[in-house]
């Protein structure tokens, strides 16, 4: 990939801010100044990349897993209408690339969120038929006993739907959190699910998305999986 192409894929400027870079010796990769647009770099080599004396995140090419524990208060939207995007918490270069939340989180909802560019993954991961379990941790706001769990195993009919959804499991750490997994996505179907139940959701928190946990990540950190 040449030079200039790539610092365009790391969201760095159009191609004509990108060459003002290259011009004007600001790029700096692996510890050497890069100062030839038409040079062919790796990016599978690149280490690290300096800016105009300042260290950037390298994005992975050509596409890239990013694991983030969601914090409460924030829209899993490029266009968010209430609270912050998601996406400002990445570094602002990275911002400027194409990347798509897999699957959605509510804004008051946290936990494991995961983020790509690779369309075939985020629709392999979302699709129904693929029943990638997601392992919820949900405070109700009234005690409860092991008749939910069994109830939400058997089956709920949601709310203005004519489908009945089923947990895959669940069961009560204390009797006012639940642990639950689904398999499906549907629209706030883990607080309607708990609704259609008798009980209504306090807060949830995902603990669980397929093979990835928060691995000790703080609530807005994130790192490339």
């Amino acid at each position: 990939m040449q030079l200039l192409k790539y610092l365009q894929s790391q969201g760095l400027g159009s191609r004509k801010q990108c060459q003002w870079l290259i011009d004007n010796d600001c790029v700096t990769i692996n510890g050497a100044l890069w100062n030839n647009p038409k040079s062919v770099i790796e990016p599978d080599t690149v280490k690290t990349l300096n800016i105009d004396g300042d260290d950037v995140v390298v994005v992975p090419m050509p596409y890239f897993y990013i694991l983030l524990n969601k914090p409460a208060d924030f829209e899993t939207s490029h266009k968010p209408q209430q609270y912050p995007s998601v996406f400002s918490l990445f570094p602002d270069h990275m911002r400027n690339i194409d990347m798509q939340a897999v699957g959605r989180l509510d804004a008051d909802t946290t936990g494991v969120l995961l983020i790509t560019n690779d369309g075939q993954f985020n629709h392999r991961m979302t699709s129904p038929k693929h029943k990638a379990a997601k392992i919820y941790r949900v405070t109700l706001k009234h005690a409860a006993d092991d008749s939910l769990c069994e109830t939400l195993k058997h089956g709920v009919l949601l709310h203005d739907d004519n489908e009945t959804v089923r947990a895959a499991e669940a069961f009560l750490a204390d009797e006012k959190t639940l642990i639950m997994t689904i398999t499906e996505g549907k629209y706030h179907q883990v607080k309607r699910m708990v609704a259609a139940a008798g009980n209504r959701v306090e807060h949830l928190h995902r603990d669980k998305f397929s093979d990835w946990d928060t691995q000790d990540l703080g609530f807005g950190e994130w790192k490339f999986i």
